[in-house]
């Protein structure tokens, strides 16, 4: 564009001083003719870069999500193409879902296996229950008896120290009493050690075997959550809209769960970014929501309208790492970085298909110089219809 600003003030100088001759061409009128397109040009430049500054690197970048299978087995198919649009939820591959659900079903047995032992150990609770009761209500059963038998053997003693009664029924008074005695005393033994098993409890007061069983079945139902959740990991879904690039995956390989070994490549197509790079010093009047023009290669002659989303004012030279070690100062001074700013596209041009990792230019309106805004306008119009043109000799 200056080389056009230039030709048209070369035409004007011929006008003027060589066809109509208006003003004398003389050594003075050289010096100030070449003078001045050097100045104005010098401070319009400036001012440009101040006031509407440009970018000759601008990408379009997109999230790249790299597919990793949770679980690891051979693949069994592959119904994607490279290079063509995929919507989310679309199948990018499936595994060999067979030892899986057979995992599934060895999960499924283990848990109904324990939720029998758990019917066992409540049954087993109340059995211990039902002892204790019982033997409570033997013994107080038996009090009576043995007081009976007690005063029945006090009875026969003196009958038969005053020999009036029989040695004999003595005797089997006797017997009566020892053995509601045992009968007591094995009750008590029934009823301790019901009441024994019965005391091991968690600090919950739930019974000990009921608890153990429970946990068990907690544990296999988290175990057949997992073998679930990997037999649905068989089948790999698209994460987004997009498309993979590249595809090398086919039916047969046996895809691992390593992460640092993905075996695809997703590109994501709903929040692209547009990056527009420039010197740090450009950015001085630069404020999110200022208008914006780009233009990209793809495109020729198509202006793409945005607003400043926001600018990234971090570096990789700015980051300093966190350690006992002195910061290492290069014998030479590194360049400076270019600084990155986030642009938008406008509603009207977002269904512009924009290939992740295309580049063109642009440039920034401020709030400041306004008046030579059309000027930066003029050139970006004529760079894009550059485009059209293909540099090659084959």
């Amino acid at each position: 564009m200056d080389i056009l600003l230039l030709l048209i003030y070369c035409l004007f100088v011929w006008l003027i001083f060589i066809k109509f001759k208006w003003l004398p061409w003389t050594i003075t009128s050289q010096v100030i003719v070449v003078t001045i397109p050097l100045i104005a040009l010098t401070i319009l430049i400036l001012l440009l870069n101040l006031f509407a500054p440009s970018s000759s690197d601008i990408r379009a970048m997109n999230y790249v999500i790299p597919i990793v299978p949770r679980v690891t087995g051979q693949v069994t198919e592959v119904p994607i193409e490279p290079n063509r649009p995929i919507k989310k939820g679309d199948v990018l591959f499936k595994i060999d879902p067979v030892p899986f659900a057979w995992a599934v079903k060895a999960a499924a047995a283990k848990l109904e296996g324990l939720k029998v032992a758990l019917v066992t150990a409540q049954g087993s609770e109340r059995s211990l229950e039902d002892q204790i009761r019982s033997a409570a209500a033997k013994k107080a059963a038996l009090q009576p008896r043995l007081a009976l038998a007690v005063r029945r053997v006090e009875q026969f003693t003196a009958l038969a120290e005053a020999g009036a009664g029989r040695r004999a029924d003595l005797e089997q008074v006797q017997a009566d009493v020892a053995n509601l005695e045992s009968e007591i005393v094995a009750a008590d033994a029934t009823e301790s050690q019901s009441k024994q098993k019965l005391s091991a409890r968690t600090s919950s007061g739930e019974f000990d075997e009921v608890a153990k069983a429970k946990a068990q079945i907690a544990q296999a139902e988290a175990d057949l959550g997992n073998a679930q959740f990997d037999l649905e990991g068989t089948v790999h879904l698209a994460p987004a809209d997009g498309r993979v690039a590249n595809l090398a995956l086919r039916p047969g390989v046996r895809a691992s769960q390593i992460p640092m070994a993905p075996v695809m490549s997703f590109i994501e197509e709903g929040d692209q970014w547009v990056m527009a790079f420039f010197r740090q010093n450009e950015l001085r009047y630069v404020q999110p929501g200022n208008e914006a023009e780009i233009f990209v290669k793809t495109h020729p002659n198509c202006i793409l309208k945005c607003k400043v989303d926001s600018i990234l004012w971090a570096t990789a030279q700015g980051q300093m790492p966190i350690s006992g070690n002195l910061p290492n100062t290069m014998a030479a001074a590194a360049p400076e970085q270019r600084i990155a700013v986030r642009l938008l596209v406008e509603p009207k041009d977002r269904d512009l298909f924009l290939a992740a990792g295309v580049r063109g230019a642009g440039a920034i309106y401020t709030e400041e110089g306004k008046m030579l805004h059309v000027l930066r306008k003029v050139f970006i119009r004529v760079s894009t219809k550059m485009d059209w043109f293909v540099a090659k000799l084959h």
